[in-house]
């Protein structure tokens, strides 16, 4: 099996992440992973991009995280994808499949209705998933739940408490909804990890979003033996 971590973020773009790309780079290919997707804040969300920047100059800042690490990647065998992490008011939206010219093409997406937001981006192509649905944080007002508006749920959060995660995994499968997992990893240290594994490897983020649609892919949960 192929294995994928699918929620990272990076100490370059995402503001609560000391996570640096040799460190990520030399951590998930000392574990065998086939590759990883950077998934940082977007520029909704905690980032360092500054604000006052012209739209595309911002998503190309937003998109140095990314880039670094598919640099520091290059000769490993270690394969680096893009992903986001779309944000509002503390809840998140990991999107899989669409690249920084959609991004660029499309500003509106920072003023556009969370629902609306997520439909768009599916009839997109992308691949939607609402993360940690039931995380609780001083700076989120209220728990909100999109499971009419997503492909999927992240079900295994390797940052949350077992109960956290038991209630996302019970959402999606009322709703018949992709069960989803991805460490949420920020640093060095995480013990318990989670992501996304194929019998095959995955050529591109699009494709990575096709497979998980088609329900070719399996989450799993695992440890870095180096921190326990």
């Amino acid at each position: 099996m192929y294995r994928y971590e699918t929620h990272l973020h990076t100490a370059i773009t995402s503001a609560c992440s000391v996570f640096q790309p040799e460190e990520i780079v030399e951590k998930y290919t000392r574990l065998g992973y086939a590759g990883v997707f950077v998934t940082d804040h977007f520029l909704n969300g905690n980032t360092t991009v500054p604000a006052e920047l012209p739209w595309a100059e911002r998503v190309k800042t937003f998109m140095q995280g990314y880039r670094a690490v598919k640099a520091q990647a290059e000769g490993t065998g270690l394969d680096v994808f893009f992903g986001f992490e779309y944000s509002y008011r503390g809840t998140d939206f990991l999107v899989y499949g669409l690249e920084e010219d959609w991004l660029i093409s499309h500003p509106e997406v920072m003023e556009i209705k969370t629902s609306e937001f997520c439909e768009f981006v599916r009839k997109e192509g992308g691949l939607v998933v609402q993360a940690h649905p039931y995380r609780e944080a001083s700076y989120i007002d209220h728990i909100r739940l999109f499971p009419s508006n997503v492909d999927g749920m992240e079900v295994v959060n390797a940052c949350r408490d077992e109960r956290t995660n038991r209630l996302a995994e019970i959402l999606a499968d009322a709703y018949g909804l992709i069960g989803f997992a991805g460490s949420d990893i920020h640093g060095k240290g995480q013990k318990a990890l989670a992501g996304m594994e194929f019998k095959t490897k995955i050529a591109t983020g699009k494709e990575f979003a096709a497979r998980v649609l088609r329900g070719e892919g399996k989450y799993f949960v695992t440890a870095d033996k180096e921190t326990i």
